[in-house]
């Protein structure tokens, strides 16, 4: 497209304006320049002022007197030479298949406006960023298009080449050089050096209203060369890395691309494959794009194989897309440029070698998101080490971050980099084990500040695995809620034998942390796992634990039938254990009896775990163990034996420093003596046993005690209390996320209707 007038006027009023600038800096006035050149004052006046352009012999008579250096008088002939403006028109074509993208949209068309609405008062930049295949070129492009009306001086394109098969990012002056070529600048007339062509282009942006796309740019430095950095002009940069350094320095506005949502993906799937398909089968089609991550790439791939074999039904491609190993060869084509692999592959070679490494052993994590002190772990790297390699895979794109601030990889580059760790020959069980190390050590630790160590002790981690510092009972939990998915998915996924033995004293460690919390859905699955790794390892010692540990959580959750199957097993494995595992499964079995209600069993096995306790000479544990008897007494109906025997305990308890089952005593007291009708005495001790699991931060048993002391306060009419202790016991349990907090608020809430004493959650 052609403007005649529109290109000579702009040329006469350019070389006006370098005129006057040229005789001023050299200090010459109309007069003075006329009597040096030859030219006489009226022409050299209608030059300045637009009304003319000179002739060739004019333009040399007026350079030479000008005194004017190479480049200024390469400027002046360019400007003097009479042609026609050319309108750019580069952008790409606007994709028919475009869906989404609504709050994207809306933020980028906010900037658009913002440049078309204040009469180009402002220079706008906007960086577009996200991973491999998200779609930044497409919704760049597409954007530019619905503005494009508002920037009559046309559109400049150019593909940067920053992350390509060929490594070799396009060289800022090269894409200058085509720029200006654009913009009908001779090539004779493009200088030769990239700050040269950068000078002329922004010279040339300078009356101009035009959108400028940046695509696919690799740094901060390629792309600054081409900001016309003009009133009036709205660029635009698609890049895999975050360019934070145009933010800062060039106020560029950064809009972050993730992957579609449920719905775009599927609206995109349709817009390719035909609506009907889609509703015919919405349950596949639903599945196909969740396989394909929601990536634009991968959706648009998966969606150019169905629709060209119309006749085939969605359920066979999920079901070859769901088997598919490795899952990215069902995601290649022809072309490496939409080829989900080649993509990745530009975005992992433009990384440091540390960095590619470290995201190669990122990418063995098994779960949906990870702490840097796992990661950390898992390479084998220093925790501050790692946090700088997570920064740059966040800056390329590789990397993102969720709510609670962990790093998340998406599925589909996840399985990119364990291709890569195959690839490259990387220790992978190696890793696998660092990070279970660090589970296990860390956890082993923290139960310590939970009140529920472990008897055993523990040795150092492996090398590599992170130490982390937990020195209160809050930072305990913090940090087991941090790890609970990675400890779950570590568990179910890694299947490797060498790994058996780690995995079963992982599941010992975390058992704490579900037993304190309520957890009881997650002990169960845990332990399964825990148990079936002793079984096939063998120990007895190993299996008695894990068994026994299943049967107190399937008994919690009233599954008596299988609890009962494990309280089997364990009997039956009694004469392979030395008296101590003996006497703890003795103990577990009573506990399990107890909440089954089996009062007398449960005292019977009670009792021979104290025996074998007190034959090995062990106060300590003999005295937890009374309390235990004293519980099932009192249900039972025996208080007076109750209170005389707990009585008994409590000062072997405090010497021997075990402040949770003093804590208990006291507690299983005062149910006691509130059975006997001693309201005072009971709610005394009920107020002891908080104090005590105060102490010992066990936030769960103190909303257990605040439970019965309500049910006494209530007792002796003393309602409001009641309800006081039910929200406090409330609000214990909110903080450990357990679902008995709406119990205790539902208890408070019916505060007015008399309710029997509850019978408590048995701590032995």
């Amino acid at each position: 497209m052609t403007i005649p007038e529109l290109g000579v006027g702009m040329d006469r009023a350019e070389f006006g304006r370098l005129l006057r600038a040229a005789r001023q800096r050299a200090l010459l006035t109309l007069e003075s320049l006329a009597e040096a050149s030859g030219v006489s004052v009226r022409a050299i006046s209608d030059m300045e002022r637009g009304q003319s352009l000179p002739r060739q012999a004019t333009l040399s008579e007026l350079m030479d007197a000008l005194e004017l250096d190479e480049d200024e008088r390469r400027r002046f002939v360019e400007a003097a030479t009479r042609r026609t403006e050319k309108i750019p028109r580069q952008l790409p074509p606007d994709l028919g298949t475009f869906r989404g993208r609504t709050e994207a949209l809306t933020a980028v068309r906010r900037l658009g406006s913002h440049v078309a609405g204040r009469g180009g008062a402002h220079v706008v930049i906007s960086a577009i960023g996200g991973m491999a295949g998200v779609g930044k070129t497409t919704l760049a492009v597409h954007w530019a298009h619905q503005v494009a009306d508002r920037f009559p001086d046309g559109q400049l394109y150019v593909n940067l080449r920053g992350f390509e098969d060929s490594g070799q990012p396009l060289d800022p002056g090269t894409a200058l050089a085509g720029f200006l070529d654009a913009l009908g600048v001779p090539r004779s007339s493009v200088p030769r050096g990239t700050e040269e062509r950068a000078a002329l282009f922004r010279e040339r942006a300078a009356s101009r209203r035009l959108i400028v796309v940046l695509d696919n740019a690799r740094d901060e430095e390629q792309v600054r060369p081409l900001l016309p950095a003009s009133p009036g002009c709205l660029t635009i940069i698609t890049s895999r890395s975050q360019l934070s350094g145009l933010a800062v320095a060039e106020g560029a506005t950064l809009v972050g691309l993730d992957v579609w949502s449920r719905e775009e993906a599927l609206a995109a799937l349709a817009a390719r494959i035909g609506e009907e398909r889609c509703r015919a089968e919405p349950r596949a089609a639903a599945e196909l794009v969740e396989l394909c991550g929601y990536l634009p790439l991968a959706v648009a791939i998966v969606g150019a194989q169905v629709s060209a074999s119309p006749q085939v039904p969605l359920g066979p491609v999920v079901r070859e897309l769901r088997e598919s190993r490795p899952r990215l060869d069902a995601l290649s084509s022809g072309d490496r440029r939409v080829d989900v692999r080649a993509v990745f592959s530009w975005s992992y070679r433009a990384l440091t070698p540390g960095t590619a490494r470290f995201f190669r052993y990122l990418a063995l994590h098994p779960g949906p998101s990870v702490s840097a002190e796992a990661a950390a772990s898992l390479a084998g790297v220093g925790t501050a080490a790692a946090r700088r390699h997570l920064r740059e895979l966040i800056s390329a794109n590789l990397l993102s971050r969720d709510a609670e601030g962990l790093y998340v990889l998406h599925d589909l580059v996840r399985a990119y980099g364990a291709e890569l760790v195959e690839r490259e020959g990387d220790d992978r069980l190696g890793a696998e084990t660092r990070l279970v190390d660090y589970l296990r050590y860390n956890a082993h630790r923290a139960n310590r500040l939970l009140g529920r160590a472990a008897s055993t002790s523990v040795g150092p981690p492996a090398d590599g695995a992170v130490r982390v510092r937990i020195d209160t009972r809050e930072e305990a939990l913090v940090w087991f809620r941090q790890e609970e998915s990675t400890v779950a998915a570590a568990l179910r996924s890694w299947e490797d034998p060498r790994l058996l033995r780690f995995r079963m004293n992982l599941t010992q460690d975390w058992v704490t942390y579900y037993s304190v919390t309520g957890r009881w859905a997650e002990e169960i699955e845990t332990k399964r796992i825990g148990l079936d790794a002793a079984v096939q390892l063998d120990e007895p010692a190993a299996i008695a634990r894990n068994s026994a540990d299943l049967a107190r959580a399937l008994a919690e959750t009233g599954q008596a039938d299988e609890a009962d199957r494990q309280v089997e097993l364990l009997l039956g494995l009694l004469d392979r254990l030395d008296p101590v595992d003996r006497a703890a499964i003795e103990r577990s079995i009573g506990w399990v009896r107890g909440r089954q209600k089996r009062h007398s069993e449960a005292l019977h096995h009670a009792r021979r775990a104290l025996e074998i306790y007190r034959s090995l000479g062990d106060e300590g544990t003999a005295a937890r163990e009374m309390n235990a008897v004293g519980w099932y007494l009192a249900l039972l109906g025996r208080y007076e034996e109750t209170i005389a025997l707990c009585a008994e305990a409590v000062p072997l308890l405090r010497r021997h420093g075990n402040v949770r089952i003093e804590a208990a005593a006291r507690d299983t007291m005062g149910y006691a003596r509130q059975r006997l009708g001693d309201l005072d005495a009971a709610m005394a001790d009920y107020r002891e046993s908080l104090r005590l699991y105060g102490e010992a931060f066990d936030g769960y048993n103190q909303a257990e005690v605040l439970d019965h002391l309500a049910t006494a306060q209530q007792d002796s009419g003393d309602r409001a209390g009641a309800r006081e202790s039910w929200l406090r016991a409330a609000d214990l349990l909110s903080a450990i996320h357990s679902p008995r907090a709406e119990r205790m608020r539902a208890n408070a809430d019916a505060v007015e209707v008399p309710t029997a004493p509850t019978t408590p959650t048995e701590r032995t």
